[in-house]
């Protein structure tokens, strides 16, 4: 016997970013960042569809849904309490049986083939969440089978890539008839949790392209291979006590001369407020291009200390001749990604003229798989001049501050394998022999243990240590896995 819905009164609000979605069309698209009440928009838009239309049939998919907790399953059930509306619906482990006979459904896309696709086209309509990983197979898949005369095929999404199915569709130069779209974004949502406000305002200071993905729904412009994201765009007043930091790296043919002014302002702020850039500089106009740093505040670069790049003792030897004092940077094994470590613990800021700076911040990559396309733990050596002239800069005041890695402890291991000559073990740590799977801070490809042995990072991107160095190696800022 059906049930028959009993007569009662629906108040619903509706944020004004999203009215149009009140009137009838083939499709609906709501694109946007986080926080902006897509989903429940939507949501309480298909409760509300099963009480005015009995016998409502409606599919909610994703495109991969390997258990229910992945799907809307849990956010519907939660409207149909908010709404009062429990009497009218059945809330089963699979399925929501809806007023009239009707049936809302949970399934992935990616599941489907095109014979089992055929059991959705008696449905009055699709909503699709997470709408940016539906891919173009499910995306010709569902749109013909979603065909009953009025149904409506939804769309929910944080937009990702332009190149994406469902931008391509409702964003591209040719969207389908009776299709509205619209963006919205936090400030659409007058319910907006103050919990999600702090997590935006932290994003919009410490990293603007996230915020502009996350917050504001704009296309990821940000690769998963970018190094750096913990800068900014800033000018910053500088205290009277502070002492600047100058690096330089050097170049000709192809890469540049490079010198930067730092600051450490505190042990977590560097700000980065002057830099020089030539490409196919003379070893003779070096100086004058390093005395570009001067200003009022420093009348004369020549006189405070500088480091180096040490691979051009000859270019050091000649600025020294003129008046700089600049000291060789110290190198070794893993000093790159010892310092490009440190740079990543801390919040930087960048003066809006650093324009060379603030490119490399942007743009310096860890390497990608070429056959699986993920990132690896290999810092890539290009766009990294600047990056290099910052390292040499800091490298005193690193040495002597807390980073990611322990910096003595590294160097105390290293004197320890020189005095062992470097000596492997006799059976390197694996998982047959006890051996621990453990997780480095991005682009760490090296660490040594306490006997002097050296872990290498696996292809898989983890180390394997023994048990005895897991302590320290947490310490470090290692995670274990598994």
């Amino acid at each position: 016997m059906k049930r028959v819905p009993d007569v009662y009164t629906l108040k619903l609000e509706t944020p004004v970013a999203f009215e149009d979605f009140l009137q009838a069309a083939r499709y609906k698209g709501a694109f946007g960042g986080r926080g902006s009440g897509k989903s429940h928009f939507f949501a309480e838009l298909l409760i509300e569809r099963c009480l005015l239309n009995p016998g409502t049939r409606w599919v909610c998919i994703r495109e991969v849904q390997k258990s229910l907790e992945q799907s809307v399953k849990l956010l519907l059930e939660d409207k149909i309490k908010k709404m009062g509306v429990q009497a009218q619906f059945r809330v089963l482990h699979t399925h929501i049986e809806t007023p009239g006979g009707g049936i809302i459904t949970f399934q992935g896309m990616q599941n489907h083939t095109a014979e089992s696709v055929k059991s959705l086209e008696g449905y009055d309509g699709a909503w699709v969440e997470e709408a940016q990983s539906l891919s173009q197979r499910s995306l010709d898949l569902l749109r013909p089978t979603i065909r009953k005369e009025g149904s409506e095929i939804w769309f929910s999404w944080n937009p990702r890539n332009a190149n994406d199915p469902v931008d391509v569709l409702l964003r591209g130069p040719h969207t389908p008839p009776e299709a509205i779209v619209r963006r919205v974004n936090y400030s659409d949502n007058p319910w907006f949790p103050d919990v999600l406000a702090r997590d935006l305002e932290w994003d919009r200071l410490r990293d603007p392209d996230k915020f502009k993905h996350v917050w504001l729904g704009e296309y990821n412009s940000i690769s998963e291979a970018t190094v750096f994201r913990n800068w900014k765009e800033g000018v910053l007043d500088i205290p009277e006590e502070a002492r600047p930091l100058f690096g330089a790296d050097w170049g000709f043919a192809v890469d540049p001369t490079v010198g930067v002014r730092c600051w450490l302002l505190s042990d977590r702020l560097l700000y980065i407020d002057k830099e020089v850039y030539e490409v196919g500089c003379e070893i003779d106009a070096t100086p004058a291009l390093f005395d570009k740093l001067n200003d009022q505040r420093i009348p004369n670069v020549r006189k405070w200390q500088m480091r180096g790049d040490s691979a051009r003792p000859e270019t050091i030897s000649y600025m020294n001749r003129h008046g700089f004092t600049i000291t060789p940077s110290v190198k070794g094994p893993g000093s790159v990604e010892e310092g490009v470590a440190f740079l990543k613990s801390i919040d930087i800021v960048v003066h809006p003229d650093c324009k060379h700076v603030i490119n490399e911040l942007m743009y310096y990559s860890y390497k990608i798989d070429p056959l699986t396309q993920k990132v690896i733990p290999v810092l890539l050596d290009k766009k990294n001049h600047t990056i290099d002239a910052i390292r040499y800069a800091l490298e005193e005041a690193r040495k002597s501050m807390v980073g990611i890695i322990d910096w003595y402890r590294q160097q105390a291991a290293l004197a320890t394998a020189d005095q062992i000559g470097k000596a492997k073990p006799a059976e390197l740590p694996s998982e047959t022999n006890g051996g621990v799977k453990m997780q480095g801070p991005n682009g760490v490809g090296t660490v040594y243990a306490r006997d002097g042995s050296q872990y290498n990072v696996g292809l898989d991107g983890l180390f394997v240590v023994k048990a005895d160095d897991v302590g320290p190696l947490r310490a470090a800022g290692f995670v274990q896995v598994g």
